[in-house]
């Protein structure tokens, strides 16, 4: 056997060897799909001689495309003429050769998204309309039709049942005149395209056709329709086409995936052979055995069976915390442990559905000193929609902070221009003073009267916010700044993208409550410190980091030790799967794949309560739990999951899934208050994993006591619970407010005994 078979497995040898005609290799996770794409191209050059330039492969990140690049480096002498991108860098290189066929110049310019809003605006301001819903509602009719491959008159043929279709496709209809106007292509455009000509124009298909006469599709799970078509066309002529994907790891059906292309590959490709790689190599058999019985309850899959030659591992972990501080305490802590034990920050992940569930555990990590990096995403003070709010907080503390009113001027939409707004900075440059004081003087500048109108109303708008503050609490006074400026209408939409914002808003309401809970006299100054503080750990960022992201975000990445929260009905499965069985059997394929993320350690955690959407609420535990009860050695929960909003209400209807140890040597400090899958006894077993410092070495830990904190400096105990070495004191510190940290674990040390 050669020297490319001898590295794979019997089940990886075989598709490899299969050259001629239509295959799929259903890869489960962690089976080596990589390894076998690339050993079969290689197999192709080396004992096929096929030339490297009739070759194809096709992936969907640019680090795939890379990582097979360097691979396929070191198996082959010679890769010259050999095409490895992304399908939008192939669509792009096809089109610098032939968009001429289409009228288009081949020096045409490919606009980003912030590009195409902002010739959206400029047709919208141009056409005199000024309903902002409107424009929201265009944009996401133009994408939409995009992803499905439908021009303005077809995609109004298809949609002709939607109020206004007709307005939205004639704006469709001069968005593209616009773009062709300028010799421009949009980012779907690319796909659109390069379908149209390879479809339309003969000589041009069978020219790319015959060039490539072997195409590989990785991650196949994830085309959408028009990149199929694209892959369609370009195997018409020889049906020489290999595709690697899984179907149980299709989770972007809401950008436009497909998972019917894997599904339905044997019928569209008549003949074609089928492949299944099971043997894992990444995970313990425990791990494999719970990612097993969460995908055989999806109806629409291809049955297969996970397994490996590992060993069993240890037991996989549940902790039913009391909220979602609870939460986050809990995985810091177990972080702490194992870190004392050998392992690495950058061992670890807490994968979460949505990521405004990340900033608790921004939160406890800082106070226990454990590095971390929001992956994927931004940190939660960093994102967006929270730096606006912020903004406004900032205005109302400081209205002379020019930076935060140009951030929110216009935002939400006033109408207020770049133009107009460079006019007041000119006149604030020359007349020694800030933009506010501009604002204050608008009567002074040369604006039409409508223009001085929108600043006047938003200087009213600030004036009214100034004196809010002096009279709300901080809870109340972001719930004014949300009603004034209408600020949440940026989100009425209900796409993935603005359910998150929303929630990401409502976590900034949860942050306020927990900051006021521990600090009831601080006020707005003190909050702002606290954020800026709390946000500052560039320093820790070298590297080695706990990794805190969305499940999209990691997948096909791996860790030693995996955390998945909010496993609650709503929360996981998101609210808008509860219906749906689609949505749903996506929602668990993305369980399966964060179980799969996993290789020795998995932590499957859920709160009884949670702040979400500007309020706590009671919680159902996630229906995955109960689907994985027999595997974790749980009782099925008792709560019912409804058809609603899936919350319960009312405290009285509440009944935990898992014992609680209610006291006992064996019980959780107080402050944790969770209820573990083994009752609370199992808490006590983590906190074993790292040797014990015997509790008399807390015991001068006390109230009124001096500690310095790594983080937070110099502070003052308040308060003690539990006792030993569960003690967690709160501290109060000078400018970031009252923490609540193990004794045992976080990075503080006490100053006088």
């Amino acid at each position: 056997m050669n020297e490319i078979l001898d590295k794979l497995n019997e089940e990886q040898i075989k598709p490899v060897m299969d050259t001629e005609g239509a295959v799929l290799v259903i890869a489960g996770a962690g089976s080596g799909k990589t390894r076998v794409l690339t050993s079969r191209i290689a197999y192709l050059v080396k004992e096929k001689d096929v030339s490297p330039r009739n070759v194809m492969a096709i992936t969907f990140t640019n680090k795939a495309a890379d990582e097979m690049k360097e691979r396929l480096n070191v198996m082959l002498d010679d890769v010259e003429g050999m095409w490895v991108s992304t399908i939008h860098g192939m669509c792009t290189r096809i089109l610098r050769q032939n968009i001429p066929f289409i009228g288009y110049d081949k020096n045409f310019t490919i606009y980003s998204d912030a590009d195409k809003d902002r010739v959206l605006k400029r047709i919208f301001d141009g056409l005199q309309f000024d309903d902002e819903k409107f424009l929201k509602n265009a944009k996401w009719h133009i994408s939409n039709a995009k992803m499905l491959g439908l021009p303005p008159k077809k995609y109004h043929e298809e949609m002709q049942d939607v109020k206004d279709i007709e307005k939205y496709c004639s704006f469709y209809e001069l968005y593209e005149e616009t773009l062709k106007a300028s010799n421009a292509l949009d980012f779907d455009d690319l796909l659109l395209k390069t379908r149209d000509i390879l479809a339309n124009f003969e000589e041009v298909r069978n020219y790319y056709s015959e060039k490539f006469r072997y195409v590989h599709i990785d991650e196949f799970q994830d085309t959408n329709a028009v990149q199929y078509e694209i892959v369609k066309l370009l195997v018409r002529n020889h049906g020489n086409l290999f595709v690697v994907g899984d179907d149980d790891q299709s989770i972007y059906g809401w950008r436009g995936a497909e998972i019917r292309n894997i599904l339905d590959f044997e019928n569209d490709f008549i003949g074609a052979k089928v492949y299944k790689l099971e043997r894992n190599y990444r995970s313990t058999k425990r791990i494999l055995s719970l990612a097993n019985a969460i995908i055989k309850n999806n109806t629409e899959r291809k049955k297969k069976v996970l397994w490996t030659a590992n060993d069993d591992g240890v037991r996989v972990e549940t902790y039913t915390a009391s909220d979602e501080t609870n939460e986050a305490m809990y995985a810091a802590v177990q972080i702490k442990s194992l870190l004392a034990r050998g392992y690495h920050a950058g061992d670890f992940a807490v994968l979460m559905r949505i990521n405004a569930i990340s900033r608790v555990y921004e939160q406890e990590f800082i106070k226990y000193g454990i590095p971390y990096k929001v992956f994927g995403g931004f940190k939660f003070y960093e994102r967006k929609e929270i730096k606006d709010l912020m903004a406004y907080f900032r205005i109302l503390v400081n209205p002379l902070d020019t930076d935060a009113i140009l951030r929110i001027i216009n935002v939400p939409k006033r109408g207020i221009g770049e133009k107009t707004i460079e006019l007041m900075l000119d006149y604030a440059k020359n007349k020694g003073m800030c933009l506010y004081d501009s604002i204050s003087d608008i009567d002074e500048l040369d604006l039409p009267p409508v223009t001085k109108g929108r600043i006047n109303n938003f200087r009213q708008l600030i004036v009214s916010l100034i004196i809010d503050k002096e009279t709300l609490g901080l809870k109340d006074l972001l719930g004014k700044v949300l009603e004034k400026t209408n600020y949440l209408s940026l989100f009425e939409a209900d796409t993935e993208e603005n359910y998150t914002k929303r929630a990401n808003v409502g976590e900034l309401q949860n942050s306020i409550e927990e900051f006021v809970k521990l600090n009831a006299d601080a006020g707005l100054t003190d909050f702002l410190n606290s954020v800026t503080l709390s946000s500052d750990i560039d320093e820790m960022d070298d590297g080695d980091y706990v990794t805190l992201a969305t499940i999209h975000a990691v997948k096909g990445l791996e860790f030693r030790s995996v955390f998945i929260c909010g496993l609650e009905e709503t929360v996981f499965p998101i609210s808008r799967a509860g219906n749906k069985l689609s949505e749903l059997e996506e929602e668990r394929r993305l369980m399966y794949v964060a179980i799969t993320r996993a290789e020795e350690r998995l932590y499957i955690t859920n709160a009884q309560s949670r702040y979400l959407f500007g309020e706590r609420q009671f919680t159902v535990k996630s229906r995955f739990l109960s689907e994985l009860a027999p595997e974790l050695g749980l009782p099925a929960p008792k709560t019912k999951i409804g058809t609603d909003d899936g919350y319960i209400r009312r405290v009285e209807e509440r009944k935990p899934a898992f014992g609680y140890n209610d006291e006992g040597a064996d019980a959780p400090p107080r402050s944790f208050g969770g209820y573990s899958s083994a009752g609370a006894k199992r808490f006590s077993e983590a906190q074993k994993l790292k040797p014990q410092v015997q509790p008399d070495a807390f015991v001068n830990y006390t109230v009124g006591k001096k500690v310095r904190h790594a983080k937070f400096g110099e502070g003052t105990i308040v308060a003690i619970k539990g006792s030993g070495a569960s003690k967690v004191a709160d501290v109060a510190f000078k400018g970031v407010g009252v923490k609540s940290l193990s004794i045992k674990f976080a990075p503080m040390e006490l100053l006088e005994k």
